[in-house]
């Protein structure tokens, strides 16, 4: 039985025919207008309808960045698209008459690795992606965890700081802004400003402009073994592992799953976060430590969680 995934990003719609045991079969991109509601639809119905001509579907899961409503049907909103209550599913399954399953991202992703990924062997799983921004994804009891609304999941924007660094979503604080990419970044460029030497080769390499430091020439560096970069990957790596160990006094995790493109960065991210886990985590001498497993299933999980989720 086979069903379409479709990875709705900011720049590009990633789809994909994909059978019962998460292997994509065929695949197919286009850009995404990013602007217009109608025309993302268009071009995510010009794919399926591509990748169905040659491939018997069941139908299509939607992998969408922002809010997605309880019903698995609307976007409520989406900071970079442009959804606000938007009826997607009802949209697309006019323009290609299949059933239609909308999910976050996140959690499209997140369900990817629980069914085929690094998560197979549990049955309760936190996983967190640390890119640009952060995101998460809760299974428990062999269930994804949407919430009454479908919000769930967030953890993005959970305080760390009280009145801390604003954040993108209008408070101050939130988790995000010490361990996400954007922070990773943000940090080299202010620590370069102010003449730290530690920032010297990391200036360097981005041939002597501040403004041209990135994460991932920051986190070639670090694997590289310069200590300036690597100083910076495990102060979010810290604040990650901290955020995580409050996330799990209220859910217990069985394994803690971490993607996204900073987590590149392997154990240089991961060890300075299990540490901090280890030493956050309430109860911790009387309780099993959830291992932290690198996620497996890379840019193909959102489209194969939503594929999935939709057969």
């Amino acid at each position: 039985m086979l069903s379409i995934g479709v990875d709705i990003g900011g720049t590009k719609i990633a789809a994909g025919v994909v059978d019962e045991a998460g292997t994509i079969i065929a695949a197919t991109t286009r850009s995404t207008p990013a602007t217009d509601p109608e025309l993302i639809e268009a071009a995510v119905a010009d794919a399926v309808v591509e990748l169905r001509a040659q491939h018997d579907v069941v139908g299509v899961g939607v992998g969408a960045a922002g809010f997605v409503g309880a019903d698995r049907r609307t976007v409520v909103f989406a900071a970079n698209l442009a959804w606000r209550h938007r009826p997607l599913a009802d949209e697309l399954e006019r323009l290609v008459s299949l059933p239609v399953v909308v999910e976050n991202d996140a959690n499209a992703a997140g369900w990817a690795e629980f069914r085929f990924g690094a998560a197979t062997e549990a049955e309760h799983m936190l996983m967190v992606t640390v890119g640009t921004g952060l995101g998460g994804a809760i299974v428990l009891n062999g269930e994804l965890v949407r919430g009454s609304g479908g919000f769930a999941g967030e953890i993005a924007h959970m305080t760390a700081v009280p009145n801390g660094q604003w954040c993108g979503c209008g408070r101050r604080g939130c988790l995000e802004q010490y361990t996400a990419g954007t922070a990773l970044v943000r940090t080299a460029k202010r620590r370069a400003a102010t003449g730290d030497p530690l920032m010297g080769p990391l200036v360097q390499a981005a041939g002597g402009a501040k403004k041209e430091i990135d994460g991932p020439l920051i986190t070639r560096l670090a694997q590289q073994g310069d200590p300036g970069a690597r100083e910076l990957i495990a102060e979010i790596g810290s604040w990650l592992g901290e955020g995580l160990a409050s996330i799990s006094a209220l859910l217990d995790p069985e394994v803690i799953v971490v993607g996204g493109g900073v987590s590149a960065a392997g154990d240089l991210l991961l060890d300075p976060a299990r540490e901090a886990y280890a030493t956050h985590l309430t109860a911790r001498m009387h309780r099993s430590i959830a291992p932290f497993e690198v996620a497996q299933m890379g840019n193909r999980a959102g489209i194969v969680g939503a594929a999935d989720l939709a057969r």
